[in-house]
């Protein structure tokens, strides 16, 4: 261990600013890099040999490829929880440099907590939960114009029909409602396309519903299900646990097993759905 080097990265979209501690106590910054794979395959070989370096990077909006790229090459790498660094009182002086070199002292010392990251698999049904979730937002966005739209200009949905923006309303819409003012008839016909718009975006997004549930069943496990998980007892179970969790989760929100809580303290919290 006496000869083990600390790498600690501040990573930023186009830049990776770098700081290494050294088996004799030295903490120093090794410059900035671009954020390419390239120069980081270069500067790890720079470093020196994988038996020698441990590196370190912040979890941020530049996602796991680094993790993933140094891991690749056979590096040691953990991905660090941000808000659980150490921060000294009275220090609110932030630079790339002075924040990686805040990391490799601290990684050195062991005073960071890592966070479990996710496999390409899991990476990729988050964004595609990610991707509906914000598509359902901007459905409820474009019809609260067009209600609020049709409400200040005296239209009101007839009683015969029942279901808001279901098919016969929004033909309603189309076919029935109309406006002296050319202005107000365009409003109109962007604020229908929008709703239409957004309405094909949600079943364009999906795979198959078995192709998502095969996805859940592989990351569950042969034997394990949303309400049965293993017990935890060591805390590399409790990171094979968790990443069950996030699978099965993310794959029910999708296919509407789960939902949200929004009220009490159990705001946010996955709650099952039973199906009949």
């Amino acid at each position: 261990m006496s000869k083990i080097r600390f790498v600690g990265l501040d990573v930023h979209a186009d830049t990776i600013a770098i700081a290494v501690a050294e088996p004799s106590g030295e903490v120093r910054s090794f410059g900035v890099i671009a954020n390419r794979p390239e120069s980081v395959r270069k500067l790890m070989h720079k470093l020196g040999s994988v038996e020698q370096l441990r590196v370190c990077c912040e979890a941020g909006p530049t996602g796991y490829v680094l993790y993933w790229q140094l891991t690749a090459l056979g590096e040691r790498c953990e991905v660090i929880a941000p808000t659980l660094v150490p921060v000294k009182a009275g220090d609110r002086v932030k630079t790339d440099r002075r924040d990686a070199i805040k990391l490799a002292r601290s990684y050195r010392a062991g005073d960071l907590t890592p966070v479990w990251v996710p496999d390409a698999a899991h990476e990729a049904l988050r964004d595609l939960v990610r991707a509906r979730e914000a598509a359902k937002r901007d459905q409820l966005r474009a019809r609260h114009r067009l209600g609020k739209f049709l409400l200040r200009s005296g239209w009101q949905r007839p009683e015969h029909l029942k279901t808001a923006w279901s098919k016969p309303h929004l033909e309603w819409i189309r076919t029935k409602v109309h406006f002296e003012q050319p202005a107000q008839e365009a409003t109109l016909a962007d604020y229908v396309h929008e709703v239409e718009h957004v309405a094909l975006r949600l079943p364009a997004q999906a795979p198959s519903g078995s192709q998502l549930r095969s996805q859940r069943n592989r990351l569950e496990g042969p034997e394990s299900s949303a309400s049965t998980l293993p017990k935890i007892s060591r805390p590399w179970q409790k990171q094979t646990a968790d990443r069950h969790r996030s699978g099965q989760r993310a794959v029910g929100f999708y296919l509407g097993h789960w939902r949200q809580s929004g009220s009490g303290t159990a705001k946010n919290r996955c709650v099952g759905l039973h199906h009949q």
